[in-house]
């Protein structure tokens, strides 16, 4: 069924590219008549329009060649991924719907899914919109401080210049008012939230996902090793704790080697969840500028552990708790063309009810700022620069142990540079970028080298990633996963 559903999709990703055509062959050799559709816009409504791209790519890890078992057992990715965007327009409203193709055969989900779903109603000054959307705030090139709305898929990082394709659309409702030529105010209201997307499992699942299982096993162990240890066991300790056969310990052992992390994860789908903001942008002199609010929840998760002061009378009650922290952004961006140099700040303070610090479960207030600038270099070479930097508040008061604060054990500063070189030759059909990026503290690195070329409708891409550094680090941690991949994508 899921190959039918993905085969149907893709005839009719070409019969409509075909139909379109057609139909603007055909608006050069009718009869003139002016009330004849000339076009597959006039054909199924006021100014439709029908768009996408069909993409075959193969992508290889460099892990894949380490071994001759690896080897055969390399895929090589999924080959297919497709997109259909669909529009319709009037005087005063738009329809969007883009929707995504994906070669998923064993039944574990669709091939076909949506990516951006919206309505657009224009009164006056006032616009109105709403549906499944991506929108971006803030004026940062890559990953901003303020861009706050989206979270981000991470479940495959090959993908990490396409921040776009990364966002996950949220349902929401978008009104923007125009006060005057320069100025807008715009409010956005998000019923339920949804947080980073990251893999539970595989080549791309975070250690903080799959090291938990094992943490907690290791603090097992050695609560019981130590119970074990005295002479006489405390009074009310639990009788599996002091069974002299052993089934009692292998017990508390056997459920804890079940523990599944991913299915803690808390619903979000209520409004407890909701979030709402209001930004404001203008243009004072040859600035541009805006200030924001935002009432949201962190995208990242809190995971701590409870229970582990009553591990003598409950041995069984030692459990990781998953929550997303609500918090307050107050943020102000700016940007500005000086000597050359586009100029890009941004800077947010993160307020969340962790006010003292000391709350292992909640995330620390925190300041966050991003500072960049593209400019053309020599040789028609263009330099895009960003820092992003993340401050914690109150970091003295931070526990030292894992599971008692979601916080311990990482730097009071996270600090990530993003350079991306660029070059085009040839009329610019053919380009040559490298993008890299440097964990400071965390002291490891990603570099994206890529060589694209553009042909019309057609473009030819062999790209690659390397990962290194720490592998404590969050880019570091991923150094065997180093890639090679080559793409054909035509657009229509």
């Amino acid at each position: 069924m899921q190959y039918r559903n993905m085969v149907a999709g893709i005839v009719l990703c070409i019969s409509l590219a075909a139909m379109e055509a057609a139909a603007q062959e055909d608006a050069g050799f009718g009869f003139g008549f002016e009330d004849e559709p000339d076009s597959l816009t006039a054909a199924v409504g006021p100014r439709a329009q029908v768009s996408g791209e069909v993409k075959a790519q193969l992508l290889g890890f460099g892990d894949d060649f380490s071994s001759e078992d690896r080897f055969k057992q390399a895929s090589l990715g999924d080959v297919f991924s497709g997109k259909l965007n669909f529009s319709a327009s009037a005087f005063n409203a738009e329809g969007v719907m883009r929707l995504r193709l994906a070669p998923i055969f064993d039944g574990s989900g669709s091939p076909l899914s949506i990516d951006e779903a919206y309505v657009r109603a224009y009164f006056g000054k006032l616009d109105l919109e709403g549906g499944l959307r991506k929108l971006t705030w803030g004026k940062a090139d890559s990953f901003g401080p303020l861009d706050v709305l989206n979270p981000l898929d991470y479940t495959d990082l090959s993908s990490m210049t396409d921040l776009l394709g990364m966002k996950i659309a949220r349902p929401l409702i978008h009104v923007s008012y125009r006060l005057g030529s320069f100025s807008k105010l715009e409010g956005v209201f998000v019923p339920w939230f949804a947080g980073h997307r990251f893999a539970s499992a595989g080549r791309w699942a975070p250690a903080q996902v799959t090291s938990y299982p094992d943490l907690i096993k290791d603090r097992i162990t050695n609560a019981i090793t130590g119970i074990q240890k005295l002479p006489t066991p405390p009074p009310n300790t639990h009788p599996d704790l002091t069974d002299s056969s052993g089934d009692g310990i292998r017990r508390i052992q056997d459920y804890y080697g079940k523990i599944d992390i991913p299915s803690l994860y808390p619903l979000t789908s209520g409004l407890e969840y909701a979030q709402a903001g209001l930004r404001f942008t203008t243009t004072v002199g040859s600035s541009d500028v805006g200030v924001q609010y935002f009432f949201g929840n962190l995208f990242r998760p809190a995971i701590t552990v409870t229970g582990e002061d009553t591990f003598l009378q409950n041995p069984y009650g030692i459990q990781p708790n998953i929550t997303y922290n609500r918090y307050h952004q107050i943020g102000a961006d700016y940007a500005q063309v000086i000597a050359g140099f586009n100029l890009r700040a941004e800077l947010a303070a993160n307020i969340t009810s962790d006010l003292s610090g000391d709350d292992g479960a909640v995330y620390n207030p925190a300041i966050a700022w991003s500072l960049g600038f593209d400019r053309d270099l020599v040789w028609g070479i263009n330099l895009n620069l960003q820092a992003l930097e993340s401050i914690r508040l109150l970091h003295d008061k931070v526990a030292d142990q894992i599971t008692l604060d979601t916080e311990a054990g990482t730097d009071m500063t996270q600090t990530r540079i993003t350079g991306i070189l660029s070059k085009k030759l040839f009329r610019e059909e053919l380009e040559i970028k490298l993008t890299g990026m440097w964990g400071i503290e965390d002291k490891d690195f990603l570099i994206l080298p890529a060589l694209i070329w553009t042909k019309g409708a057609v473009e030819v891409e062999l790209s690659g990633g390397i990962f290194g550094g720490d592998e404590q680090g969050e880019l570091g941690q991923y150094r065997k996963n180093s890639f090679v991949k080559a793409g054909l994508t035509y657009a229509f």
